[in-house]
């Protein structure tokens, strides 16, 4: 990329709001994922039953939960979980599922007949459901969640890719490359994927926020992350219990969950503006 490209590519951002505040958004969540690794105001495990729904302080800036622990420090370290598990789910996806896209669109015949039926029906198990069955077979916890979240990740980004990369395989420049004698693995790499990689970004993006959203949903129903490790989702259904005594405990997971996928929902829709100029000039 040459200096006038990147200065047109950071114009673009700049001039993009939902890019700018989707990003600051993210990048909150990111910096307070990171500190809590070495610090947080509080304890996020230690149980402390004198301390017990203490109201905020200098000490405890949002106040303790029901077992004396520090909820700003269960927050931040809740940041770490979510934002691990959404990374490695949409990792998965993206491996698996960007792959046997384009090796659909590069064969076509059966073998795409075989991957979209394929496709077809790993949707008609959802990440709650899949983390359901999993669950059942091999108990609960984190690992379990991530894999039910990326196996319902995998079919999603297996459509889009070879739907996209099957509208690239009829353009000229596609066509001279096969005249020229290029195989279709070679034109996958060299033609294909970089012309369908913003989409990949921005989906991947938008699939981030939905990770973190599911990983909650299966936390709040005992699936995902098991005690002492903190949870967004397992603090909403802690707190559930104490709506009419204290029901800021709520309110502080839900303001965060709403935070994460806000603003990756915001950085998405910046990304398809900024990586594909067209579309912002439309607008």
């Amino acid at each position: 990329m040459n200096s006038s490209t990147s200065l047109s590519f950071l114009a673009r951002c700049r001039r993009s709001r939902s890019f700018m505040v989707g990003g600051v958004m993210t990048g909150f969540l990111l910096v307070c994922a990171a500190v809590s690794l070495f610090w947080t105001p509080g304890s996020a495990y230690d149980i402390s039953i004198a301390n017990r729904f203490l109201p905020p302080s200098s000490t405890h800036w949002l106040g303790t939960d029901q077992f004396g622990r520090d909820i700003v420090s269960m927050l931040m370290t809740g940041t770490q979980n979510s934002i691990a598990v959404a990374v490695v789910a949409v990792s998965i996806g993206l491996a698996v599922g960007v792959s046997l896209g384009l090796l659909a669109a590069a064969r076509r015949g059966w073998t795409e007949e075989l991957i979209m039926r394929f496709s077809d029906f790993s949707f008609a198990f959802p990440a709650i459901l899949s983390a359901i069955m999993i669950t059942a077979i091999l108990g609960p916890g984190g690992v379990n969640s991530i894999l039910a979240i990326g196996l319902y990740n995998i079919p999603v980004f297996a459509r889009l890719v070879r739907g996209t990369a099957n509208a690239i395989w009829t353009r000229e420049f596609v066509m001279a490359a096969r005249a020229s004698g290029k195989d279709r693995f070679r034109i996958t790499f060299e033609h294909i994927m970089p012309n369908i990689l913003s989409i990949i970004i921005v989906q991947a993006t938008i699939l981030f926020a939905i990770a973190i959203l599911a990983e909650a949903a299966l936390s709040y129903l005992g699936l995902g992350t098991q005690p002492p490790h903190p949870s967004w989702g397992r603090m909403l259904n802690e707190a559930q219990a104490l709506m009419f005594l204290d029901p800021w405990q709520a309110i502080y997971p839900g303001i965060a969950i709403a935070t994460a996928v806000f603003g990756l929902n915001l950085l998405g829709d910046g990304l398809r503006d900024v990586l594909d100029p067209r579309l912002s000039r439309k607008r």
